[in-house]
């Protein structure tokens, strides 16, 4: 995957439900959110809404934070490409991402039987999957930094005075960012800091590619170039 290409995925609760708590009696001016879906695994987001911050603009604004545990991708070829080409120990591997959301919510028409709106915003998500080999005394993290854009649409229906159910559907972009682990890097456009050797491809080094292949840390299009 070359440095122009972006990485994809779904929002953190594409067709999922959500509760927003309404915080204020009469006219609410905040709203308290949670939610719980699939993007890239299973995880949960807590979000607050500010529902009137422009008396002349109807624009709503809200901030989220999600966590989503992840599969971290594959445990040898991570070894390989960030540390050596040592194959004893027995592998164990996690992975978490903190997911970060700025939305401006427009109203919309486009379901006229709910309050519907159109949302966008900046991203921004921190990623450590953890690779460790029992037995083989190796233990280390690949992290990765991203920003991104969002762009989505949602319909609120009233249950009752405090409580409104929302679906929500949309899309994140993510761009290329570097890979870190141990004391080895590998940035989109391949200035990497001691990259490893492929023993298995005439000694030549790994590249950004390998890495991004290896490691499922931000996108739904794995390995595709």
């Amino acid at each position: 995957m070359n440095a122009k290409q972006l990485f994809f995925t779904g929002l953190l609760s594409v067709f999922s439900i959500l509760l927003n708590a309404q915080v204020d009696v009469g006219e609410p001016k905040f709203a308290l959110g949670f939610s719980t879906g699939y993007n890239r695994g299973f995880g949960g987001q807590v979000s607050f809404t500010a529902l009137r911050p422009l008396e002349s603009v109807p624009v709503q604004i809200r901030f989220g934070i999600g966590l989503t545990k992840l599969n971290p991708g594959n445990s040898a070829d991570a070894r390989r490409i960030f540390i050596n080409n040592a194959t004893n120990g027995v592998p164990e591997e996690k992975a978490r991402a903190f997911d970060y959301r700025l939305d401006f919510l427009l109203n919309s028409n486009f379901m006229r039987a709910a309050s519907s709106k159109i949302v966008f915003g900046p991203r921004y998500s921190s990623f450590r999957a953890n690779f460790k080999y029992v037995g083989g005394n190796e233990d280390f993290d690949v992290t990765s930094k991203q920003f991104g854009l969002g762009l989505g649409a949602e319909s609120q229906f009233k249950i009752n005075n405090k409580l409104n159910l929302l679906a929500a559907v949309g899309l994140d972009y993510f761009f290329n960012s570097t890979l870190k682990g141990h004391d080895t890097s590998y940035s989109p456009d391949d200035d990497n800091v001691n990259p490893r050797n492929d023993n298995e491809n005439d000694n030549a080094q790994f590249t950004y590619k390998d890495a991004n292949k290896a490691i499922r840390h931000l996108h739904l299009c794995q390995g595709c170039s």
